[in-house]
């Protein structure tokens, strides 16, 4: 069943401390891992930076928004991020789950 990975991330010291070629470097090794990750299904949905005027807004000033076709390529996907060495320069929330309809969550809900 499909899952989803909400990750929510801000940059840390060591992030904000790297020169604009150190940073280009580190995004082309995070690109280098995109097509075995593609080939096992995990897909990219949207990226961003979070708006802080909205009720409840996270302290996180950015989100990622993945899909992939079962746990175990969610497993990769987070795996191969912190590989990557990402949570050394982002300070990162990661929620993970089944996507469901509207219905079944209000019964999940509910059933609290």
């Amino acid at each position: 069943m499909t899952r989803y990975l909400t990750e929510l991330y801000s940059p840390r010291p060591a992030w904000l401390a790297l020169d604009q070629s150190d940073r280009h470097r580190f995004f082309e090794k995070i690109g280098a891992g995109m097509g075995a990750l593609s080939a096992i299904g995990v897909e990219a949905i949207a990226f961003g930076e979070t708006e802080a005027a909205v009720v409840h807004a996270p302290s996180q000033r950015f989100f990622a928004l993945w899909r992939a076709p079962d746990a175990s390529a969610i497993e990769a996907l987070v795996q191969g991020i912190a590989a990557s060495g990402w949570h050394d320069y982002f300070e990162t929330v990661n929620a993970t789950g089944l996507g469901v309809g509207i219905n079944d969550h209000l019964a999940q809900l509910a059933a609290l």
